[in-house]
Order: C-alpha cells, then structure tokens, then sequence
C-alpha cells in the first residue's frame, strides 16, 4: 500500500473517524517517543553509574 493509497483510504473517511484516527495516531507517536526517552535516560544513567560518562560544557560535548 502506498501512502497515496492511504492518504485516499482517510479521506474516505467520515470527519469523525479522521478526527479520532489523527487523535489516535498522535497519542501512538507520543508514547513511542516516551519509550525512546526512557530508554536513553537508562543507558545514560548506566554510563554514569560506569563512570565513563563525558562531562564538560556544551561545546567540549559537541566538540567530543
């Protein structure tokens, strides 16, 4: 399917079911993005529990 195929499958769609698939679709991408968070928070926090964790300012991490 492509997304042209997919974008003409929504907008035969009632205004309501697009309204709640959008709704849908963004609380999916949230929480996908909050998995994401939490999981480099996890490997940040074991590199500092290592100790091999990099401290400086902005511009010796960026340089790094």
């Amino acid at each position: 399917m492509t997304l042209q195929d997919i974008i003409e499958s929504i907008e035969e769609l009632s205004e309501e079911d697009q309204e709640l698939l959008f709704e849908l679709i963004h609380k999916r991408r949230g929480e996908v993005r909050r998995g994401e968070i939490a999981a480099n928070a996890q490997e940040t926090f074991q590199v500092i529990k290592a100790g091999t964790a990099k401290r400086g300012s902005f511009e010796d991490v960026k340089t790094y």
